[in-house]
């Protein structure tokens, strides 16, 4: 044990040092729970000053998505796995909730954030989502906390380009991170169960909440919803509990209606039926 565990660390630190310099940082630390500050300004994609307060109010869940517009292939992919993803949801953006997509280079400008937002709802053509998803730039002072407090690290290249890893955050309605998905594509499952998850009810999915109830769990490591053996079996034990409690009532009901059908009535012949009140027949 001791030497497979000094082989593991050995393998580990050997790949930390393989790791390219201008990589070394970049990463996505999982603050489940943190609270994004609600105060921090931004500007939108028709150039208005705006705080995360503005989309963040209490009244739908938030699926924010950190990008750069320039970005030469990542970012792109993050948000066309989006779109492609949400295509087979049933709940809209706008409607059910929102999206705030931010960039993380502070030298992007308005017309950069609004003309991505229009090419964004040409693939994206539900009612409401002109309303409902938000392109914002931002000062690094903005950018850095929000970037920091939802863990995402990204490292800036010598050739203008920004090193950064994939990932979309799901926010509670009151702005906590309730679940994050590291990757380019993105599963309509995934998505509709972390939407109900960090909605806290205010989403009307009933199937979705019985199989988070149920069956699903979310794990951060995976980034994604994994089946529960604890809630299938407390699940299953529970229906055999009302399966049985139903036999032993229909049980108990047959034996009671036995009973009362061999009870002979007073006064009248084994070879005597009644057929009407006062009446026999022989």
């Amino acid at each position: 044990m001791l030497a497979g565990a000094i082989s593991v660390s050995a393998f580990a630190q050997g790949v930390a040092e393989q790791t390219p310099q201008e990589l070394k940082g970049v990463e996505i630390v999982a603050n489940m729970g943190a609270q994004v500050p609600l105060d921090l300004g931004f500007t939108d994609d028709d150039g208005n000053e705006v705080t995360l307060g503005d989309y963040i109010n209490g009244d739908k869940p938030i699926i924010l998505t950190p990008v750069y517009f320039n970005c030469p292939q990542l970012c792109t992919l993050v948000l066309n796995g989006l779109v492609d993803g949400l295509e087979d949801v049933e709940m809209s953006v706008g409607t059910e909730f929102d999206i705030v997509t931010y960039s993380f280079a502070e030298e992007e400008t308005t017309e950069l954030a609004n003309r991505k937002k229009r090419a964004y709802l040409t693939q994206y053509t539900r009612e409401g989502a002109a309303d409902g998803w938000h392109f914002l730039t931002g000062s690094k002072e903005s950018i850095t906390e929000l970037s920091d407090t939802i863990g995402f690290k990204f490292k800036r290249q010598p050739n203008g380009e920004i090193a950064h890893s994939a990932s979309i955050v799901f926010l509670t309605p009151d702005g906590r991170i309730s679940a994050y998905m590291n990757d380019v594509l993105f599963k309509p499952r995934d998505i509709r169960l972390a939407l109900v998850d960090a909605s806290e009810g205010t989403i009307s999915a009933p199937f979705e909440q019985f199989l988070l109830f149920t069956c699903f769990r979310y794990d951060p490591n995976a980034g994604s919803f994994v089946p529960s053996a604890w809630k299938i079996m407390r699940f299953f034990g529970g229906l055999t509990v009302v399966v049985l409690a139903a036999a032993v009532f229909l049980l108990f009901r047959m034996e009671a209606k036995n009973r009362r059908e061999a009870t002979p009535i007073p006064g009248l012949r084994q070879d005597q039926t009644p057929i009407a009140e006062g009446g026999f027949q022989s």
